[in-house]
This record gives C-alpha cells, structure tokens and sequence, in this order.
C-alpha cells in the first residue's frame, strides 16, 4: 500500500514538473480600450495554463510603431483591423493568426450625473467647453469620434473644444477628472454587466461610425512560443468571450 501511495506521488510530482517546465511567458501588446477585460482575461489565464503574461498597453499606433522598431510581444491586440492587416503584409506577424477578438462601442460620456441625455442632444447645444477625444491619427476611437461628429454635422464647431489625448484611457481620465465636461471613450472603460460605472452617457449609434473591428495576431517573433498561441486560443473561448460581453463587446 505504501509502495503504491509512493508510485502515485511520484507521478505526480512528475506531471507537476512537466507542467511547470512547459510553462512559458508571454508579452502581449494591448489597445488601451481593452485594458481591463484582458487584464481580467490574463489573470484567469494564469491560473488556467501555468503560463505568465505581461501587458502592456497603449495607442495602437505607438504599440505599432515598438513593434516595427523591435519591441519583444508575441501578441498584439489592436484597437482596429487595419494595423493587423498592415503587420501581415510587413512580415511583422505570423500568417494565418489574424483574427477579430471584439468589435468596439463609442461612447460619449460625462463624469456627471445627468449632463449627457439619453438621445446626445448635449452636443448640439454646445454648452461645454471642452470634449476630450483620443487623437484620431493614432486611436482608432478618436477616428470614430470624429467620423460620428462629421454624421452629425458638429465637426466644424466642436473641433476648437477638443482636448486631445494621446491614447483612450488618456482621453477617459481627461473627462473623469472635469478638464472636459465629456469625452468620446470606450463604452468599456465605463460600462460592466449591463451598467454604466458612473456619471452619464450616450452610446453613439453604430451606423454614425466605421465598425471598429478588434484584431489580434501572433507576432512573428513568437513562433515557438507555447503561451502565445495558447493565450490566442483563450481569446477565441468561452471563458474569454464572457469577460468581453460583460465590457460591452460584440463579437
């Protein structure tokens, strides 16, 4: 009976190592939109599989700009599918791995109660004096403000109240801490299960803008790597998919 109690820790303690030794550790890139869905992705990940993940996170087009000049991730998470489809063609990503994780909402949002009606009526009345807004050459979000302002024919007027930040949680904070009265972010920087967090806001109709279409790739650098492809995967999962829907993803 010993013997076998023996036998049986023994293989354990094997399958154990075996696990650990297979562990691997993954950089991934992150679009500043998604920073707490795949925060909370990544942890549930970890304990999941063993493998660690470090993120960081960023505009997309600055976390472009590391990679083309030699950042290490072995996953890049866009805030659109443009850039993606840009890294395919400069060999930057593996083929074949491109793939839509979420498709984004933008919202307009104010950090008060109240201030941001139901139907977006604020805009028009013009009674702010500052709009924060992602900068629309590097922050997908930004683009998607922008177009949704030129819908509706404001552009022209609320371009001069435009505070610009350097990525969307930049442009979140400019709003939550009243250095603009509102601001065009990420539905999931304010929303979780079906409530908004705080203050007011209207959520911009998805016809008055591009689709902002979400992808991810393998970067090329990480073509051996176990964890990068295994976090891909968790991506495409059930257990990922919950988290994303909670934030007010489509997929």
């Amino acid at each position: 009976m010993k013997a076998r109690f023996n036998q049986l820790f023994a293989l354990a303690a094997l399958v154990l190592a075996s696990s650990v030794a297979q562990a691997e550790n993954v950089q991934v890139a992150v679009a500043a939109n998604f920073t707490k869905p795949m925060e909370a992705i990544a942890a549930e990940f970890e304990k999941d599989t063993g493998h660690k993940v470090q993120l960081s996170f960023g505009s997309t087009g600055k976390l472009y700009a590391q990679v083309a000049n030699g950042a290490p991730f072995d996953v890049f998470l866009s805030a659109d599918d443009t850039t993606p489809m840009k890294m395919d063609k400069e060999l930057l990503s593996l083929p074949g791995t491109r793939f839509t994780y979420a498709i984004g909402t933008l919202v307009l949002w104010s950090a008060k109660e109240g201030y941001v009606d139901a139907k977006g009526e604020v805009l028009k009345k013009g009674e702010f004096q500052h709009v924060a807004v992602a900068n629309p050459k590097t922050a997908p979000y930004g683009t998607a403000a922008v177009q949704a302002l030129t819908k509706l024919g404001l552009l022209a007027g609320i371009q001069p109240k435009f505070v610009q930040g350097e990525n969307i949680t930049q442009t979140y904070q400019f709003a939550a801490t009243g250095n603009a009265e509102l601001g065009f972010v990420a539905l999931s920087q304010v929303y979780k299960d079906g409530k908004l967090n705080s203050g007011s806001a209207w959520v911009v109709p998805a016809d008055y803008y591009e689709p902002i279409r979400q992808d991810a790739v393998i970067l090329a650098k990480a073509r051996n790597n176990v964890a990068a492809k295994a976090l891909v995967d968790y991506l495409k999962g059930p257990k990922a998919a919950v988290v994303i829907k909670s934030y007010g993803y489509r997929l």
